[in-house]
Formats: C-alpha cells, structure tokens, sequence
C-alpha cells in the first residue's frame, strides 16, 4: 500500500478499499472450510450472536428481571459460543476469521477517511499578546474538585491573573461576576468549571467582545475537548496567558440564553432534569432509556430545522456546529471537528415500535427513526400542548423549563477564545462505514485521478 503523504491518494483509498473487500471475503472462506466437520457449531455462532443481541436489547430497553437477565445472556452467550468453538475444534478458523474481518474494518475506515477530517482535528487561530488584566471565574466543586488538586488558583495568579473563587455553600450570579470584572477593566474573562458556567462567562465577553478562556475542570469538558484542550490536566489550558492564539468560534442561543455544545428536548432533557443525574448520569440514562425504545412513554415534540419539519419526535438534540459522528445515545466520544461553521447540529429520534428502535440500533444514521441534519434556526414546539405549552430543556446539562416555541440560533464567530498554541488537539473520529460507498471506491465506475483529494493512511 502505499505510504502516508505519497502524492496518489485518490489512488491509495481505491487500493485500501480492495484490501477491505479481499479480507471479508477471505474471513469468510475461512469459516466455510469448517462447515464440513463443525457446520452445526458453526451455526451456533449465529444462534449466540442473535442471543447476546437479544440480551443487549432487554438490558436496555427493560427495567428489573428482564434488565438483569439480559445482562446474563449478554455476557454468557458469547461465553458459550467460545466454549463450543474450541471443544468442535474450529476456533483456529474462527479466530482467523476474526483478524481477518479486523484488517477490513481497518482498511475501510482509511479508505473512508476523507483529509480535511485530519485537518480539522486542530483548529488554528491568530497569536495575540497575553492580556494584561484577565480575569478567571473557578468553581472549586465543579469535576470532583479539579481546582484545587491542580492547583488552578496558584498557577493562575502566577501567570498574572485574578481569580474569583465561587462559594460552593450559595448560588452564584456568574454573569453577575463577569460583568463586574469588565466593569473593572478586565482584559479577558476565563472558567474554570462545567459547560453551563463557561456559557454564561462566554456570553458577556462575546458582549464585550473580549477574549474568552477556557480551563478544562469540568467533568467531561465537551467543549474544552472540541476547541483542542488538554482534558486531563487542565493546568495546561492557563498556558494560553503567555502564549496564546485567539479562534473566533460560534456561540449558540437558546430562548436568549447562550450554549456552547447542546440543546435537548424530549428524553434527553428528562434525563437531566431528574435530580440524581448530577451524581449518576449513566444509571439515570439508562433508567430513562426504556421510555425511549419501547416506542415512547411520554410527550413527544415537533420542530422546524430552517424548512424541515420533524414531527413526533422523542428526543432532539440541537448542537452548536454539527458532531462528526451523530450518536442518537449521546456517546462519551462524540465530537465537532469545527466550531466556526455557524450551523446548528440537529439529531432527532423517533421511534415508533420495537422494530424500528432494534433497526436504529443495527443501522446507526442509516436508521428511518433517526433524522440527522443542519440548519440555521430550530423552532421546538411543544406537541400536543402547542404554543405557550412549558417543557423541559437541557441546555449544556442544565435542567431548565421554557415555554414553546423555544427557538435556536447561532452567532456565527461571535466569540474570541484564546487557547495555549501548544495544546494536544482531539482525535480525528473514525468515519461511519459506507460499504456501498467502499465498493465504489475499489471499483470506481470512471478511471481514478491522482489529482483528487483522498484519504491519508492513519
């Protein structure tokens, strides 16, 4: 194959998607010259891949008996076809079959990765002067208590910054400080906390139009990862006082207060609005979850992205630029490749029966009970109640409540982040696999051109 950085890669995506096709088919081969002395175990495969399937979809979409029985056929099913592959003696030829069909998932998503999912991976700005007068908001409670095992007060008031710590025991006012700090000639405002209080901070220096920081001590710093930033060691990110560039990135608005990663409706909005999802945000989504794929307990919502209506829906979910990979169930990993296209991300799910929830299961995106698109505006509804009709609202994981129509927007470039020039960018998110794209890829209907864009090998 050839190299990374080699001057054919209309070429090499053609090459490595055969690849990909000749190791399927091999893998293939591989279990059918088994079938002579093993067919009935090899049937048994099936038999325990449909069986762990199975208990994967009661796990999720059951609560009590039949959620902890599907966790034991999930997990003892693929125990048992194992056990049986190696007493029929054909494990050799499954397990050969396996890294096989690993070489063409490998293959295939190189040959689907486009180049400009690599350059986007970092996004780059403009060096600017360090400030002169920043000003950091920290929240000493927000991700376990980041502030202080990094010593994030310390080190920013040694690079020249004040810091205003928060009082865990009452509620703050966070604009209320920001405003305060501008009033007093602060030449940058900064969090150190969640995605709700970095929206808040970044919605008066977009006022003000000062520059904004942002410092990763939240817990999951979704937009921390997005913009680049180290999230494990969020000391890093105050770097950016000495030696800075400034991106202009987008800032979304939600019924007039700003976001920048999500807006959800529907299911995912009652998962945060449930008060134990602030201590276990997994078990109270998975507890939710069954709402969701049993075909809908609950109120559903319609809405209008730019002139496409999506009606019925369970869950949307309205993102400040688009993510690269659209996961309904909001995967850990889930990432926007650009904040600066001024486009709003949509996803909404319905689901209307078990049959439609098992196939957005099996085909992702591809699924009829999943739309996927982009627009400019979003106009949620709130379905039977109509206009006035008050539902619940996530907006970077705050639980609010808003009357209908709650409208989304962007203010495209509208915010100046400064970030450390030195910082480890997000990793590039593997493209979702095309095979009928793939197929065409290996045997292109026209001759390939050397001179096209094309994938590099990772």
């Amino acid at each position: 194959m050839t190299a990374s950085g080699s001057g054919d890669p209309a070429g090499e995506a053609q090459r490595l998607a055969r690849w990909a096709l000749i190791a399927m088919g091999v893998a293939g081969a591989a279990l059918l010259t088994a079938l002579g002395s093993g067919l009935l175990i090899l049937l048994s495969g099936v038999v325990g891949l449909a069986a762990s399937a199975v208990g994967v979809w009661w796990f999720l979409a059951h609560r009590g008996p039949l959620r902890l029985l599907g966790a034991v056929l999930a997990v003892a099913a693929p125990l048992v076809t194992l056990y049986l592959y190696v007493v029929g003696g054909v494990w050799v030829n499954a397990l050969v079959a396996l890294g096989l069909w690993g070489v063409a998932l490998s293959c295939a998503r190189s040959a689907l990765r486009r180049p400009e999912d690599e350059r986007d991976a970092l996004m780059r700005g403009e060096p600017v002067a360090p400030p002169r007068r920043p000003v950091l908001i920290m929240n000493p409670k927000s991700g376990g208590g980041k502030v202080e095992r990094f010593r994030l007060v310390a080190r920013a008031e040694a690079l020249g910054a004040r810091v205003v710590l928060l009082d865990p025991s009452e509620p703050a006012d966070v604009a209320g400080l920001a405003r305060k700090a501008v009033a007093e000639g602060a030449d940058l405002l900064g969090v150190a906390g969640g995605d709700g209080t970095q929206a808040l901070v970044a919605e008066v220096a977009a006022e003000h139009d000062l520059p904004f920081l942002v410092v990763s001590a939240g817990t999951r710093n979704h937009f921390a990862m997005d913009l680049g930033l180290d999230r494990t060691d969020p000391a890093r990110c105050l770097d950016a006082l000495r030696d800075g560039e400034e991106l202009r990135v987008d800032l979304g608005d939600v019924a007039g207060r700003p976001f920048v990663n999500t807006v959800s409706f529907g299911v995912y909005a009652d998962v945060v609005q449930r008060p134990e999802y602030r201590d276990a945000k997994a078990g109270t989504a998975l507890d939710v979850l069954p709402d969701l794929l049993q075909g809908g307990e609950g109120d559903r919502l319609d809405a209008t992205a730019d002139s496409t209506l999506l009606t019925g829906q369970q869950a949307l979910l309205v993102s400040n630029n688009p993510y690269a990979a659209p996961d309904p169930f909001g995967a850990v990993a889930a990432r926007r490749t650009r904040l600066d296209r001024g486009e709003l991300g949509v996803i909404g799910v319905r689901v209307d029966g078990a049959a439609q929830a098992a196939e957005l299961a099996v085909l992702g995106t591809q699924a009829t009970g999943l739309n996927v698109l982009t627009a400019r505006r979003v106009e949620v509804g709130g379905g039977p109640g109509g206009a006035g009709a008050v539902i619940s609202v996530a907006v970077d994981g705050e639980a609010l409540t808003l009357p209908t129509p709650v409208v989304c927007t962007l203010r495209p470039r509208a915010l100046r982040v400064l970030v450390p020039r030195d910082r480890p960018g997000s990793p590039v998110p593997p493209p979702p696999l095309d095979w009928r794209r793939l197929t065409r890829l290996a045997f292109p209907e026209e001759p390939v051109r050397s001179d096209l864009p094309g994938p590099r090998t990772p």
